[in-house]
């Protein structure tokens, strides 16, 4: 597939000026970010959000949090109902440690992915009425139940619904809702995840009554771990959580968190947003994707450092049970998703013998190959339950609500969504949803853009500049990596390297300086190399064997 790099424009006198007392590369990054000023500047590098992050902005924050502490003075039963990925385990795991520390009966319910869906269900919810609980919260999910929050109302619970995916037209009947995407909330960041919001309800709850047994501090290594793994942009508000909370992870004070980062390889004490994205995340998310994510849920809040070791190796081992369902269905969805049309802007791939927790993996893989829309679904006997990955040129959930009518339930993202459709709607859907895509990508030069910071020469990397560079961090979606570009370089040597030879291992040089890079899943190219290439990357340190040395991340190359 032909890749297009894109180079950001070189930044303009005014900000070289206002920028000159920082060095020459971070005034580039900095004004590729947005902060063209000195102040605005050094308010991003010390993660300082512009704006009052007070919680009682948030619409219906009142309501929610009289309710709340009604029931911890009356000592009424709770129930944090969440997600099963990483956003809704450690919203719930967060809202569960507040409320034990004021000695409530609290209990959590997050639902199975395989026997009854996302989000609320009228069943587990009778349930829960039939356990005399009091006060339901959600977490991660209820904004588009309507249905469900009407049948709890009439059981006689108290529903308080915290979400951060979009709302529908109609808002849910519940209690409270609190989400800063809903019409009429002034609340200034709207791109909360779901346990940021969980943490903003925490810091209302703990400024209207203090305990001696927890601070919102405690809280933080939680939200960054759920707010880098469900992708929320690391800007603004996002941005100065997830610093905090990394802060917090590396004192190491919760045992779950150090047992699951010794069993991935991660040093706790260095932890960073890419260990949490590739390595914490994952592990977490294959529990709900192959069992239950109460697995995931219950290695958060376990104290003790047996039974943590125990629960993380435990979700080693379904992770890469994951990775290998993962590559498997991936291949049979690719071949499904092309077989009739190799040139599709909309792929669609769905078969009764795909795992339902790994299909949005499998569309995020179909996505980026061949970047294109792609959904991939698990077919019952009535219902086909799918989940959808898209590219920047198409918004997969505004798609969705074009078809709402043929749909069971739906939601999600500009970038990611889920729904469920009656297996008789399923080829009307598709047809509406191809000219939706027809009309929207009509014209689109349809090649992954890689957005590079700046041309480079490699003399210009050192260990001084990759100082500055840690300025940005935490680095993510929202808040990219630095990307470089270099040009007309000399290969000295180059080698496969790893299992099956998939990844290339060079040696470059543009004269004046040589590094070596790796090219993850970039092995093919080692046939055709040419003696000159270009290369995008990050750039980064490699420790090998106690020794600290320079590299280049390839993120992509041409000759």
């Amino acid at each position: 597939m032909q890749t297009h790099w894109q180079i950001q424009a070189p930044l303009t006198a005014d900000a070289d000026e206002a920028l000159v007392k920082f060095p020459p590369v971070l005034r580039q990054l900095l004004f590729n970010r947005g902060y063209a000023t000195d102040a605005a500047a050094r308010a991003f590098l010390k993660a300082a959000p512009a704006h009052d992050m007070s919680p009682w902005k948030l619409k219906d924050m009142e309501i929610a949090i009289s309710r709340i502490l009604q029931a911890i003075e009356s000592k009424e039963k709770i129930v944090i109902y969440g997600d099963y990925d990483v956003d809704g385990v450690t919203s719930s795991a967060l809202l569960v440690q507040l409320l034990r520390a004021y000695d409530v009966d609290v209990d959590v319910y997050i639902p199975n992915r395989f026997s009854e869906g996302y989000g609320l269900n009228k069943d587990a919810l009778a349930q829960l009425a039939k356990d005399d609980v009091n006060l339901v919260i959600t977490v991660d999910c209820g904004i588009r139940s309507l249905d469900e929050v009407e049948h709890a109302r009439g059981l006689g619970l108290d529903l308080i619904v915290t979400d951060h995916h979009h709302p529908g037209e109609i808002l849910p009947n519940a209690l409270a809702v609190v989400n800063p995407k809903q019409d009429g909330d002034i609340y200034p960041e709207k791109m909360l995840a779901g346990v940021g919001i969980a943490y903003k309800i925490a810091e209302a709850v703990l400024e209207k009554k203090p305990t001696n047994n927890l601070t919102p501090e405690h809280l933080l290594d939680l939200v960054a771990l759920g707010t880098v793994a469900d992708l929320a942009p690391l800007e603004g508000e996002n941005h100065a959580l997830v610093r905090k909370g990394l802060r917090a992870m590396k004192n190491a004070q919760r045992q779950g968190l150090v047992s699951l980062a010794a069993v991935s390889g991660v040093n706790i004490k260095e932890v960073n947003a890419m260990n949490i994205g590739f390595s914490l995340g994952p592990r977490l998310n294959a529990a709900g994707r192959l069992d239950s994510a109460l697995r995931a849920y219950e290695l958060l809040v376990e104290n003790d450092f047996m039974r943590t070791g125990e629960m993380a190796q435990a979700l080693e081992m379904q992770n890469q049970e994951r990775q290998k369902i993962t590559r498997e269905m991936q291949e049979v969805s690719e071949t499904i998703a092309l077989a009739t049309d190799k040139d599709a802007l909309l792929l669609f791939a769905a078969s009764p013998d795909f795992n339902p927790g790994v299909v949005g993996l499998a569309a995020s893989r179909l996505a980026d190959r061949h970047y294109r829309p792609a959904i991939v679904g698990h077919v019952d006997e009535e219902t086909t339950v799918c989940s959808c990955r898209s590219i920047s040129e198409f918004h997969i959930t505004d798609a969705l609500d074009q078809c709402a009518d043929l749909l069971v339930r739906h939601g999600g993202h500009a970038a990611a969504a889920g729904f469920t459709i009656r297996n008789e709607n399923v080829g009307e859907f598709l047809r509406r949803m191809k000219e939706i895509a027809a009309e929207k990508l009509a014209g689109v030069d349809l090649g992954p853009v890689l957005v590079a910071d700046m041309e480079l020469a490699l003399e210009s990397l050192s260990f001084e500049m990759l100082e500055h560079l840690n300025y940005l961090e935490p680095t993510g979606y929202g808040n990219p990596r630095p990307v470089f570009v270099s040009r007309n370089l000399r290969v000295k040597s180059s080698r496969t390297v790893g299992k099956d030879q998939t990844h290339l291992k060079l040696t470059v040089t543009d004269g004046n300086a040589t590094l070596d890079a790796i090219a993850f899943r970039l092995g093919h190219l080692k046939a055709d190399l040419p003696p000159k290439i270009d290369l995008l990357y990050t750039f980064e340190v490699n420790e090998w064997n106690g020794r600290k040395s320079l590299q280049l991340n390839v993120k992509d190359i041409k000759f």
